[in-house]
């Protein structure tokens, strides 16, 4: 039995598209024990996950800090990995790569830059959907790829009974009006407008609710919903997963709950800017739709609200 390492470092989109190659990778690797490399966000959330045998720290110091740096480094080496699968891609686990493993092949360290097609440049490569890239990636390593395409996201889920009995959530429409204040290009302006709506047309059948993090609590309060949160904090990974799962339908920006609706493959919808492409993100799944448009701000609420009335009608 020999260790295999995944690296994962976020953010929470990412972490859901993530989880079937996760699978994959795992199930490829029956006699061995998998374990990841995550950053704190998502440490308590991959414990759960079904497919790995531990979790390993990486708090994303400075790479100039050379104490962590050895520190992180003499861990990792104590598990005698004997394959890297890196899920990040990112230039900080290719500084890894060159402290681990120098001058590996993908027949030790798994990666986009491993792996990449000999006709594509790795700019080329970049402008692919995320999941084709992770495909490529594993089967280029010489794995089944049979969940990688298609991530289940339901392991992240727990038991909110309490939260739906203190709120009395049966039916309801669980709205994401928030982003980062660095990207506030990806915000649809007009949810107050949307809600006014959806309440006209089935007035108290379903409940609109958000679920802000905990820099968004604050501006919550800017929209006509109902805030859930649990003692009067923000819910975790898991909780969220949960209320995203058991919601009628789903209307977000570009942010990490749309990722997860998607994975979790209810019913909603994503709103994308030009910020980036909804393709890309490979964020389209059965039930889980995108809006692409130029300019979020000329994107209407009753074009938004004639989407959710087609998909609630399995028309789409």
């Amino acid at each position: 039995m020999s260790n295999i390492l995944i690296i994962k470092h976020g953010s929470l989109g990412d972490i859901a598209q993530a989880s079937g190659a996760i699978q994959d990778i795992s199930e490829n690797h029956k006699s061995d024990n998998i374990h990841l490399l995550t950053t704190k966000p998502y440490i308590d959330l991959f414990k759960k996950n079904p497919f790995l045998y531990g979790v390993i720290l990486d708090k994303r110091l400075s790479k100039f800090n050379l104490i962590y740096l050895y520190s992180l480094m003499r861990n990792i080496k104590k598990y005698n990995f004997v394959k890297v699968y890196d899920l990040q891609n990112s230039n900080r686990t290719l500084f890894y790569k060159r402290i681990l493993f120098p001058n590996s092949n993908l027949n030790v360290w798994s990666s986009s830059d491993t792996t990449i097609p000999s006709n594509k440049t790795k700019e080329e490569f970049d402008k692919l959907p995320v999941l084709d890239r992770f495909e490529h990636q594993l089967k280029t390593s010489g794995l089944n790829t049979n969940h990688t395409a298609v991530p289940d996201f339901n392991w992240s889920c727990s038991d909110i009974s309490k939260l739906k009995l203190k709120y009395n959530l049966d039916k309801y429409i669980v709205l994401f009006p928030f982003c980062s204040p660095h990207l506030i290009s990806k915000k649809w302006p007009y949810y107050n407008n949307l809600i006014k709506k959806i309440k006209e047309k089935y007035e108290n059948f379903y409940k609109i609710i958000v679920v802000p993090g905990p820099n968004e609590i604050k501006e919550s309060k800017n929209i006509d919903a109902l805030c859930i949160l649990d003692n009067e904090k923000s819910l975790d990974i898991s909780q969220l997963s949960s209320i995203i799962k058991e919601s009628s339908f789903v209307v977000a920006n570009d942010t990490g709950p749309a990722h997860i609706a998607a994975h979790l493959n209810v019913k909603g919808l994503a709103l994308f800017g030009s910020h980036k492409s909804a393709i890309l993100q490979s964020i389209e799944r059965e039930n889980f739709k995108a809006i692409q448009v130029a300019d979020l701000n000329k994107l209407s609420p009753e074009k938004v609200f004639e989407r959710i009335i087609n998909i609630l009608n399995n028309d789409t």
